[in-house]
């Protein structure tokens, strides 16, 4: 992950948290996707095909920078300076030096004065640690392996990939120690590893390509959208309808850049992105609920629930840890305080996973238990709405 930053409204925001496909978002995109456009931004490499996107490349990142109309003149150098903070300066012009900063279609050099609404894409090598990923004896729930894949189940609070403040402690480290004796496997090889990503704080299944053949198989069953995912969730409030389907882009939320939000369909900001839900038990005050997922975008779930009304239980960015439905008395402000010390996080978990083995052809369909915090969280609201009901 990069260290770059950005400026938003004067004040710096670590780009990790302006990437869609960054750690810094823990969001559940599919890997090969493109990235949405942005003001900075890492970009896929054009001749890069949708396994090997720029966030993976072992050698470079890639970004856009788009100047704001108000812009007064001003040598790039000093511009990108600025406008990445995180990047030191000899990076940016070594770029500049070797001709891998352009404005437009055309390699500009230091002396370039940048103008109101310029398009800038250019290229950093990587700093050094960035390469290295360091094997590390943490605890992994391994569902099933063979010799070209493996699902795991991840806990709540993992890093899925090393990124910006988060170099270890991640699954990737994880796995990079638990197939150090695998010589087929290098975990800084963007062609093999993870295939997609679920949140941070999100739990539940991910399956991982051991075997560069197997995740191009994978990677294109989720292009293609015939892998099956869907996840149980506890949101605020109860449904109108017992199921629906939410359809609207996802982008960036033009407020909080740090989270997403739904811009209708065919809009030119986001990505088209669908989720089906199904009620499964509504408890007086939430409604636990089914999510399947017909596309996979950065905090896709998370974001078409609030946008319906609906935010998850617990969700910080999204505004689930406030009471949002229910009453004013004190005992009932306790009750929900307590769930949310209880279940500190959205209550997310990827429950199933299914797609066609790479090499046998059979259809796998895995499905796994719901963390301990999960499972106390729903009981305590299943008692509540039995009191409720029988007042």
């Amino acid at each position: 992950m990069t260290e770059a930053s950005a400026m938003i409204g004067g004040n710096p925001i670590a780009e990790e948290d302006l990437l869609l496909e960054g750690e810094g978002w823990e969001g559940d995109e599919d890997l090969f996707l493109p990235s949405e456009a942005g003001e900075v931004e890492r970009l896929d490499a054009i001749a890069v095909s949708y396994l090997q996107h720029a966030d993976s490349s072992p050698l470079y990142e890639h970004f856009r920078v788009v100047a704001d109309k108000g812009q007064a003149p001003m040598r790039i150098d000093k511009y990108l300076a600025t406008r990445m903070t995180g990047s030191s300066r000899s990076r940016i012009q070594q770029a500049l030096d070797g001709g891998y900063v352009f404005v437009g279609d055309k390699p500009v050099k230091s002396n370039y004065r940048i103008k109101p609404l310029d398009v800038v894409t250019l290229q950093l090598r990587r700093p050094k640690h960035e390469l290295e990923i360091i094997p590390e004896p943490i605890p992994l729930d391994v569902v099933y392996e063979d010799e070209v894949l493996m699902v795991v189940n991840k806990p709540a609070g993992l890093v899925v990939h090393p990124g910006h403040g988060n170099y270890t402690g991640t699954l990737v480290n994880a796995l990079a120690y638990y197939l150090q004796d695998d010589p087929l496997y290098d975990p800084a090889d963007p062609n093999v590893g993870l295939v997609h990503r679920i949140d941070k704080d999100t739990s539940g299944l991910l399956v991982i390509a051991k075997r560069a053949e197997a995740k191009a198989h994978l990677a294109r069953q989720f292009f293609h959208k015939t892998t099956r995912r869907t996840y149980r969730a506890l949101v605020w409030g109860r449904l109108k309808e017992t199921e629906g389907t939410i359809i609207g882009n996802i982008g960036r939320d033009e407020r909080d850049r740090l989270q997403m939000a739904v811009y209708p369909e065919g809009s030119p900001k986001g990505k088209h992105a669908v989720t089906h839900y199904t009620l499964l038990e509504e408890l007086a005050y939430v409604s636990w609920v089914e999510c399947r997922l017909e596309t996979g975008r950065t905090h896709q779930i998370r974001a078409h629930m609030r946008h319906i009304g609906h935010p998850l239980f617990a969700d910080t960015r999204y505004g689930g840890d406030k009471i949002l439905w229910g009453n004013q008395f004190s005992r009932y402000k306790q009750f929900v305080q307590n769930c949310l010390t209880l279940c500190p996080r959205q209550a997310l978990h990827a429950k199933t996973l299914g797609f066609v083995h790479p090499v046998t052809g059979e259809e796998m369909l895995f499905d796994s238990e719901l963390p301990s915090d999960l499972e106390q969280l729903l009981s305590r609201w299943r008692t509540y709405a039995a009191q409720v009901d029988s007042e």
